[in-house]
């Protein structure tokens, strides 16, 4: 029997294994001065440490076939990728598709990238290469690498909610969700961040809860939401197909394997818009 992964994000050869692991970047935002950055320094510790953990458990996995030990271990790939970027984007205000939301996302996977590599040479030094190191692309680019891939981007779909962030490099779906709980009830759940910057901001109204409701959960094109704000929480079916994919571009331009992105249209959606953005994701150099 042949079985598929249905993502996009994690490429194999025949008999190679899929070892992923995402680090939730939301954690890693640091509030200074009333203002928020990226905590880079508590970041990079993060990433070394997680590169360490997935090459460790090539290692001591249990495989079921020895040809997926041989080929898993002759590789040793691995997937560092990320989730919370879209609430990372909240927190400093930016809005998704936005030059400067595509360059964050740029910034990040590229540090993502070039700690992960730095901490891999430091395991070739200590562990040797992976074995088919030799004659590989790597050995001609002059880096000695523990492991022949080290960032993937995933969907993180059920761990990012058990984390209570958002998921990989996607925007939120939405500002107001429910929760379905015992007796049928629904229990309805506002983004944290939302609020927080509505009451600070002082357009906070107990109504707009309902009015985001019927604006399909998003805050843009309401007049009670100033516009930089508006903005700033964009969710998926606000960001044009070309924004969307332009962020997979610059998540894929530092990810040796590829990035699980949706590409979100209305349904009146033609087939030639579709072609469009398969055609410029081919463009920009993505894969998956």
């Amino acid at each position: 029997i042949e079985a598929t992964n249905p993502c996009g994000e994690h490429p194999l050869l025949p008999y190679e294994s899929c070892n992923l692991g995402s680090i939730n970047i939301e954690r890693h935002v640091a509030e200074r001065g009333g203002r928020y950055d990226v905590d880079w320094a508590r970041l990079e510790r993060s990433i070394r440490t997680s590169v360490r953990f997935l090459d460790n458990v090539i290692d001591m996995n249990n495989y079921p076939i020895p040809q997926i030990e041989e080929v898993t271990k002759a590789n040793r790939k691995i997937g560092l990728g990320i989730m919370g970027f879209a609430r990372v984007l909240f927190k400093l205000g930016i809005p998704y598709d936005s030059d400067e939301g595509v360059e964050m996302g740029r910034r990040v996977m590229k540090f993502f990238r070039d700690i992960g590599y730095d901490e891999s040479r430091r395991l070739a030094d200590e562990r040797g290469p992976y074995a088919y190191w030799e004659g590989s692309l790597h050995q001609k680019q002059g880096h000695r690498l523990r492991n022949s891939y080290v960032t993937t981007v995933a969907p993180t779909g059920t761990i990012s909610m058990i984390a209570d962030t958002s998921g990989g490099c996607e925007p939120e779906f939405s500002l107001i969700w429910y929760k379905n709980v015992m007796d049928g009830e629904h229990l309805p759940y506002v983004l944290d961040d939302f609020i927080a910057v509505a009451k600070r901001e002082g357009f906070w109204r107990e109504d707009l809860i309902q009015k985001i409701l019927d604006n399909h959960g998003s805050a843009r094109g309401l007049a009670e939401v100033p516009l930089p704000w508006q903005r700033v929480f964009a969710t998926s079916h606000d960001i044009s197909p070309e924004w969307h994919v332009k962020m997979q571009a610059a998540f894929q331009a530092h990810t040796d394997s590829a990035v699980s992105k949706t590409i979100n249209m209305p349904s009146t959606a033609t087939v030639d818009e579709v072609k469009k953005a398969y055609l410029l994701a081919y463009n920009l150099g993505c894969k998956g």
